[in-house]
């Protein structure tokens, strides 16, 4: 048996693999698409937990996709590789019991058993109890968040050094 520098688990790795194999998506920079990841799945998995364990593992770059904009114009969409898709659905997936808890209970965006639907029927019940109504939409807001705060906000609430290791890297990943 081998010893590793972090206590990520072989289960974990293939967890991730199943959330990220429902859930469909494209080819990242690499182009190697769910099929063809799939096609040597126990030897890319492998590698992957391999490296996150150990710590060697380094995201790629995210490839660039813009997808038009019903309002006009269009959006930049960063499709991460696949395996980099599981080892941020590991992350997720041990991070997010830490964290959904301390989350305001109108924060619908990307939260377990949340969406937009449940927003869109909270904001339709309540139009019926007020007389105003608050809209806001912050342009490029993941784009320019603090990576300093962000990190420190994380480090109140872990830490886990292998969670706080890959969030880091992934803030610091190269882009195309």
């Amino acid at each position: 048996m081998t010893t590793k520098s972090f206590a990520i688990t072989k289960r974990q790795v293939y967890e991730a693999w199943k959330c990220v194999k429902a859930n469909r998506g494209a080819a990242g920079i690499d182009g190697e698409s769910l099929a063809d990841f799939e096609a040597n799945l126990s030897g890319n998995l492998y590698k992957l937990w391999n490296r996150m364990a150990s710590g060697s593992y380094f995201p790629p770059p995210v490839k660039a996709v813009e997808i038009p904009k019903r309002s006009g114009g269009k959006r930049l969409l960063g499709v991460p590789t696949v395996a980099d898709r599981i080892a941020q659905t590991v992350v997720k997936q041990s991070l997010e019991p830490l964290l959904d808890p301390i989350f305001d209970v109108d924060s619908y965006g990307y939260r377990p058993g949340k969406s937009a639907l449940n927003a869109v029927k909270v904001t339709e019940e309540r139009c019926w109890l007020y007389d105003w109504v608050v809209e806001f939409d912050i342009k490029g807001a993941f784009d320019n968040l603090d990576h300093t705060l962000l990190m420190s906000a994380l480090t109140k609430h872990t830490h886990c050094r292998w969670m706080l290791l890959y969030i880091r890297r992934w803030l610091e990943a190269p882009t195309p």
